[in-house]
């Protein structure tokens, strides 16, 4: 009966080692297959930035460049504007001179001078005596401003009738 329960050392110790052995390939088994899932989802998220990239490629950058266009645009009718507006500044400064040059040459202060003398009763201090060449005014040359803001047919149109109310 002894040599029924007992087990010969080399079977068993091989059976140990063979579930031992089983168990080991069962953990590598596991971690083979979470190494599999995780290389699968690294593999779709690749996918996944490829399809973003190439839809930006294909779809935002053009939107971008037409954007970059219509700022440039902007850009140079802005920086017309501020050389439009400094040209006006430049005529305003230089029409202001010229009228105050106007106002010297035909001022009210040699009209009221005139009056003065004129109503004094002396015959010598007429009119006549006191009226100078008057130096011919000529004007200035003046800018337009469809010169530098051309306006179209179709923007004419539209501003027309606001035009007219006015």
């Amino acid at each position: 009966m002894l040599g029924l329960c007992t087990v010969s050392p080399d079977r068993g110790a091989a059976e140990g080692r063979h579930i031992e052995m089983s168990q080991q390939a069962k953990e590598v088994e596991e971690t083979v297959e979470g190494l599999l899932l995780r290389l699968e989802e690294f593999c779709s998220l690749a996918d996944m930035i490829r399809s973003d990239t190439s839809q930006i490629l294909e779809e935002n950058i053009p939107l971008l460049k037409a954007k970059v266009m219509e700022i440039r645009g902007i850009y140079a009718k802005v920086d017309q504007l501020e050389a439009f507006v400094k040209m006006v500044g430049h005529h305003v400064s230089f029409l202001e001179a010229h009228v105050l040059q106007a106002e010297r040459d035909h001022g009210a202060l040699s009209q009221a001078l005139r009056k003065w003398l004129g109503s004094s009763g002396l015959p010598a201090f007429g009119n006549k005596l006191w009226t100078p060449a008057a130096p011919t005014f000529e004007l200035p040359a003046l800018y337009r401003t469809e010169d530098y803001f051309p306006v179209d047919a179709g923007e004419a149109t539209r501003r027309a009738p606001s035009c007219q109310r006015l």
